[in-house]
C-alpha cells in the first residue's frame, strides 16, 4: 500500500486519539451552534475578540496603523467575515488565505410564509442548494433566522433546539397510499412547493381579525407576538430558515466520526478559524476568509463574487502602507490560497458513482481535489504541478495525513467551489478540506481524524506556503 493510503488513525498513540477526540468537542459545540450564516459569522467574532482580534472598521474609523502581528476582522452584513494577521513582509508579496463558506442547503421560509389550510396552520418554504427535497420529509426541524422590523429591530429567532422546544416538519404520503408517488422518479417524489412546514393546529379561541377563519394561523400569530414581538407584516423583512433539529452527535460505535448538519462547508470553517487562532505571527499577511452563497453560485453582496474581499485588502493595504491600486493588484496575484470545501468521501454502499484509485476516504486525511467541476472539468479551477508539488512538501513536512481526489466518476455529475472566483485574481489555488459522506443531507458524516488532520494542515499552510 503506498504511504499516503496509511489510515491516519494509525499513527496516533492514545495521547494523540485524544487530542483528535478534544478538537472535535470543540467543533461538534461549534456545529451545534452554528446553523446559518448569520449565527457563523456572530460565534466567529465571539472567538476572534478573545484571541485579541478586532473589528476593522473601528480601526479605519480612529485612523491607526497597523503593524506585524496586529489581528483584526473585517464583517460583511454579518453574514460572511474575513480574520486577517498582519504579516511581516510587504502586502505586494502576496497572502496566505483560507477560504471556506458558511452557508449549507435548507428550506428557506418565502416572504409570506404563514398560511392556514384544513385548520392547520403551515409555513410556506423556497429550498436553497441542491437538496435531495425527499430527504426533508419527516425530520424534526428547527426555526433560526432573523427579524427586522420596520424600526430597525433585530430579533433573532431560535425554536427547536433546545430540549423544552417544540420542533416542526414537512409531512409525507402514508405507504398505504403512496402507489402514485413511489413511481415517480426520485426529483419528482417530493416537489419543491410540497415543503411545507407544519406548525400549529389549535384555533384561536374567540373571535380573530378574520372572524371565523384562519384560527389556526390568528393563534401562531399570537405566539409569536407574545414571544417575539413581531406581527405576520413583519416576514416581509426577514431571514428565517429551516434547518435540522439537534445538536451534532459522535456517530459509530468507536465514536471515529461526526455526525451533524452543515458539515459542507462549516467543517472547512471551523478548521480555518482554529489554525488561526493558533498562530501567533506569519510572514506574509494571512486571511481566514468565510463567505455565503457558495451553494446558490457565490453571488450577491454577501457570496464570494461580491468586492468584499477585494475591497477589505484595499483597506488592509490603506492600514499598513500607502495605497495604491497595483500595490493591491501586485498583492493578489501573489497570493497562495487554499480554497477550503468538502470532497465526497467513497461509500461502500454507492460504489458505481466512484473511482476508487481517485476517490477520498474516511481516516486518510485533507483531501485535495486538483480540480473539481463537471464532465470536462467544466467550471473548475485545475491548479498547477507547481503549486501541488509546494503543498505536498509542506504536507510531508509537517506529518500531515493527506490523500487526493476527484468528486466521482468523470461522467456522474460533479461539483464547484469558490476556487475559481479567487483565480481570476491569477493567484495559486487549490481545492482541498475534509471528506464527507451524505453531502448535502440534512445530516452529514465526516471522520473526526480527517477533521483533525484538515486543521494541522492548515496552520501548515499559513506557516510555511
Amino acid at each position: 500500500m503506498d504511504e499516503k493510503d496509511k489510515n491516519a488513525w494509525s499513527k496516533y498513540d492514545e495521547k494523540g486519539i485524544k487530542k483528535i477526540f478534544d478538537f472535535n468537542e470543540g467543533y461538534k459545540e461549534f456545529m451545534s451552534k452554528c446553523k446559518t450564516e448569520r449565527e457563523c459569522v456572530k460565534e466567529t467574532i465571539r472567538i476572534a475578540k478573545a484571541h485579541g482580534y478586532r473589528d476593522l472598521e473601528d480601526v479605519i474609523k480612529k485612523d491607526e496603523i497597523l503593524k506585524a502581528g496586529d489581528k483584526v476582522y473585517a464583517n460583511n452584513m454579518d453574514k460572511a467575515i474575513a480574520l486577517i494577521i498582519v504579516g511581516e513582509k510587504q502586502l505586494q508579496e502576496g497572502l496566505k488565505i483560507l477560504g471556506a463558506h458558511i452557508d449549507s442547503p435548507r428550506l428557506d421560509l418565502k416572504q409570506n410564509p404563514l398560511y392556514e389550510d384544513s385548520e392547520l396552520a403551515l409555513l410556506d418554504t423556497h429550498y436553497y442548494g441542491g437538496i435531495k427535497k425527499y430527504q426533508w420529509v419527516t425530520l424534526p426541524l428547527s426555526i433560526h433566522g432573523v427579524v427586522v422590523k420596520k424600526d430597525g429591530t433585530k430579533i433573532d429567532i431560535v425554536i427547536g433546539e433546545d430540549e423544552s422546544d417544540p420542533v416542526v416538519g414537512v409531512s409525507d404520503i402514508l405507504i398505504h397510499l403512496a402507489q402514485t408517488q413511489l413511481e415517480k422518479k426520485g426529483n419528482k417524489v417530493i416537489e419543491g412547493e410540497d415543503l411545507n412546514v407544519l406548525i400549529g393546529s389549535i384555533p384561536l379561541k374567540g373571535k380573530s381579525k378574520d372572524k371565523d377563519k384562519d384560527k389556526v394561523k390568528a393563534n401562531i400569530l399570537k405566539i409569536l407576538k407574545e414571544k417575539y414581538d413581531f406581527e405576520e407584516d413583519d416576514f416581509l423583512s426577514a431571514e428565517i430558515e429551516i434547518v435540522p433539529a439537534g445538536k451534532a452527535r459522535d456517530y459509530g460505535l468507536d465514536r471515529s466520526m461526526v455526525m451533524a448538519y452543515g458539515h459542507d462547508d462549516r467543517v472547512c470553517s471551523y478548521t480555518s478559524i482554529m489554525a488561526m487562532l493558533d498562530i501567533k505571527k506569519v510572514d506574509k499577511t494571512s486571511i481566514c476568509l468565510l463567505v455565503d452563497k457558495e451553494e446558490i453560485g457565490s453571488v450577491g453582496a454577501t457570496g464570494m463574487q461580491s468586492k468584499f474581499f477585494e475591497n477589505t485588502i484595499a483597506e488592509i493595504i490603506d492600514r499598513v502602507e500607502e495605497y495604491s491600486d497595483i500595490k493591491l493588484r501586485r498583492c493578489l496575484k501573489n497570493s497562495k490560497m487554499l480554497s477550503s470545501d468538502v470532497s465526497a468521501a467513497f461509500d461502500p454502499n454507492y460504489p458505481s458513482v466512484m473511482e476508487k484509485k481517485n476517490s477520498a476516504y474516511f481516516g486518510r486525511g485533507i483531501v485535495f481535489n486538483k480540480y473539481t467541476g463537471s464532465r470536462g472539468k467544466s467550471g473548475s479551477n485545475d491548479a498547477n504541478a507547481e503549486y501541488m508539488a509546494e503543498l505536498r512538501n509542506i504536507m510531508d513536512k509537517n506529518d500531515v495525513s493527506f490523500q487526493t481526489a476527484e468528486l466521482g466518476k468523470v461522467d456522474q455529475g460533479g461539483g464547484g467551489t469558490i476556487a475559481y472566483i479567487l483565480a481570476a485574481y491569477n493567484m495559486q489555488v487549490i481545492d482541498c478540506g475534509v471528506a464527507v459522506q451524505n453531502m448535502h443531507a440534512p445530516w452529514e458524516v465526516a471522520s473526526k481524524v480527517d477533521i483533525y488532520e484538515t486543521f494541522r494542515g492548515y496552520h501548515a499552510f499559513l506557516m510555511e506556503a
